[in-house]
């Protein structure tokens, strides 16, 4: 008589216990995935089995539900597909689903344990580690200009005797200033002056000058604008030219000299008042104010400038057995043999899911099954225990056999 078979049982059921104790303790904790004990029977040379054996432990990769954290590094995978990349102190690689992370002394992207999150530079393939700016963004000088206008047909014209004068109005119809800026981040006024001159060719003519503060552009005095008897601006004229002004100065400081490209296409000439828009480039120095998270993984860094940046990339790895691989604790797998190699990605693309900013995933632990489950290995535990009980009573019956 062998008490085997059910002491292999009771040291199962004990395992298994021990796995849905485990999930019940982890059921708040983020990016947790459930476990569960796989199980087999034992066999040798005989007709009867030798008892059972926990064959593994498998952990169930489906997403959890998202929630809402409001921290600016906090992410979600949305999706089954996919895990965050770290790098330890030593320079391993480890996999996530667990999306909160921190900046640390020097600005990096890490989560709990210290481990920076990982993820490709602007424009890069390599795995790059990921970190927030420290500093102001350096500031762009204005380069173009891009104007889209409708000049009033019905405006008389003026002859071509009458000069311009910017302290004049009545040299010129309209004047729309536009905010540029230097290599330093200096703002400037740069004004540009409409002026009906007298038709020529059977094109009507705009006389277009500009003052960046008042002084004149060094290599053009003004932009000719020519349109036809539909108000449609001629193609074979010139709509666009590059002002340059030079000996540029503020508060004793001298700056690069500003050559500005600005442009008219697709203006009209229409009895139907003047109107203008127009988009232009530049910006002055920016302070870091906020991060923010793309669907498609992108950390875009906001300045109080209004500019933004991407600095970085979120990366996901992907396995061809998930399932293969090594847990390390700290909500961490490692790759095994079992696993494969990482595969990279951006989210969003070749399957893999996208990233949800300022949340969470939560465990997918489902606690109404754990309890339930938990149940039937306390009973599989007690049938075991019985059956060692039963067969110690008949043990003793032999034994007291006369």
């Amino acid at each position: 008589m062998s008490f085997g078979q059910s002491l292999s049982g009771l040291s199962a059921a004990a395992k298994n216990l021990d796995v849905i104790g485990n999930n019940i303790a982890n059921s708040a904790t983020v990016g947790y995935k459930s476990g569960s004990v796989t199980f087999s029977d034992v066999y040798s040379n005989s007709v009867i089995g030798l008892g059972v054996n926990v064959s593994g432990i498998s952990q169930d990769f489906s997403s959890g539900t998202l929630s809402s954290t409001g921290n600016q590094l906090d992410m979600a995978i949305d999706g089954d597909k996919g895990l965050f990349v770290l790098q330890d102190k030593e320079g391993s690689l480890l996999f996530t689903r667990n999306g909160q992370f921190f900046p640390d002394s020097l600005n990096h992207v890490v989560n709990a344990q210290g481990y920076q999150l990982m993820g490709y530079a602007p424009g890069g393939t390599n795995l790059v580690g990921l970190q927030i700016p420290a500093g102001n963004l350096a500031p762009q000088a204005s380069t173009t200009l891009d104007n889209r206008v409708n000049l009033d047909a019905s405006v008389p014209e003026v002859p071509a005797a009458v000069v311009f004068d910017a302290d004049d109005p009545a040299t010129y119809s309209n004047v729309v200033p536009v905010t540029v800026y230097d290599s330093l981040g200096n703002k400037h006024r740069l004004m540009q002056y409409y002026t009906k001159r007298e038709a020529a060719g059977g094109m009507a003519q705009w006389e277009v000058n500009f003052q960046l503060d008042g002084q004149a552009p060094d290599n053009a005095a003004s932009l000719l604008l020519s349109f036809d008897s539909a108000g449609a601006l001629d193609p074979a004229a010139v709509s666009a030219a590059t002002m340059t002004f030079s000996n540029l100065v503020v508060n004793g400081a001298p700056v690069d000299d500003l050559d500005i490209r600005i442009d008219y296409e697709g203006s009209s000439q229409y009895s139907s008042g003047f109107t203008q828009s127009f988009q232009v480039d530049g910006f002055a120095s920016g302070e870091f104010s906020s991060i923010s998270i793309a669907t498609n993984g992108e950390m875009v860094a906001h300045y109080t400038n209004g500019e933004k940046s991407v600095i970085g990339i979120v990366v996901l790895a992907d396995f061809n057995n998930v399932l293969g691989l090594r847990s390390v604790g700290g909500n961490a797998w490692v790759e095994s043999g079992d696993s494969g190699q990482p595969i990279f990605g951006i989210p969003g693309s070749n399957g893999l899911a996208s990233i949800m900013g300022q949340m969470v995933e939560e465990s997918n632990v489902d606690i109404s099954k754990s309890l339930v489950d938990m149940i039937m290995a306390q009973r599989t535990y007690q049938a075991n225990a019985q059956s060692i009980k039963t067969q110690d009573q008949m043990m003793q019956t032999l034994i007291t056999m006369r």
